[in-house]
């Protein structure tokens, strides 16, 4: 039994995927030709760097390696599957997943954070900002959960989640590979067609021009020239 009514199921894993994308490349086009300028993520780091650093890389390798994850098992489910077929290669992808996924939660977690409780940061948070951090951290979250609670993701996704996809790419979606799967399940494919949305309207954008060199740089080092108490009351 489907956990949604089936027209509620229609219009949130049929119709929503599309809107979602139309406006992803609409406005990520448009955006990029009117206001070049604001492809970049308008970082923070100048105003608090330490906090910045030990929130930041934990959220990009562990939500690049969730990516990925989902990426090889929609591009080869076949290959997921035959690889999960061994128990121990079954348990290690498991693991390593939910440990991506734990690091991608303590890092959204500690971005926030640090949004909120350090005043010169958050007076330059946006609104869009506030509602970008709370959709990824549902999306984080609800990962993690999923991954303890209904466990061998991976080999579900490969073999329900996978071919729904595939039917949206193909233009002809097919609801019934997802249709049955727990609520929990689909509010997490529903929240990711919010984030794919809303997306152009963010700082997130950057990543589409520039690959994210927090992960491989060495700390930014900030001198300053004069007294330290006149650059405090600046």
């Amino acid at each position: 039994m489907s956990a949604f009514p089936n027209y509620i199921d229609q219009f949130l894993l049929m119709v929503l995927p599309y809107v979602a994308f139309f406006t992803f490349f609409l406005v990520t086009i448009q955006r990029y030709r009117l206001q070049s300028f604001t492809y970049s993520s308008l970082s923070s780091q100048f105003l608090e760097n330490e906090h910045h650093f030990w929130s930041l890389v934990p959220f990009h390798y562990g939500i690049i390696a969730v990516l990925a994850g989902h990426l090889i098992g929609f591009l080869i489910p076949r290959q997921v599957l035959l690889w999960n077929s061994h128990p121990l290669r079954l348990f290690v992808l498991e693991l390593s997943g939910l440990i991506f996924g734990v690091m991608a939660v303590l890092g959204m977690a500690s971005i926030m954070i640090r949004r909120f409780t350090m005043p010169r940061v958050r007076v330059v948070t946006s609104t869009a900002d506030w509602v970008l951090y709370i959709l990824l951290l549902f999306q984080v979250v609800g990962g993690v959960y999923i991954a303890v609670f209904y466990p061998w993701g991976s080999s579900w996704f490969a073999a329900a989640a996978a071919p729904y996809l595939w039917s949206l790419l193909k233009l002809n979606p097919d609801i019934s590979y997802v249709a049955a799967l727990p609520v929990m399940v689909k509010l997490h494919i529903i929240n990711a067609y919010l984030v794919i949305g809303f997306f152009p309207f963010t700082r997130l954008v950057h990543v589409l021009v520039a690959p994210n060199p927090y992960l491989w740089r060495r700390p930014q080092v900030v001198r300053w020239y004069g007294k330290r108490s006149q650059a405090r009351r600046a």
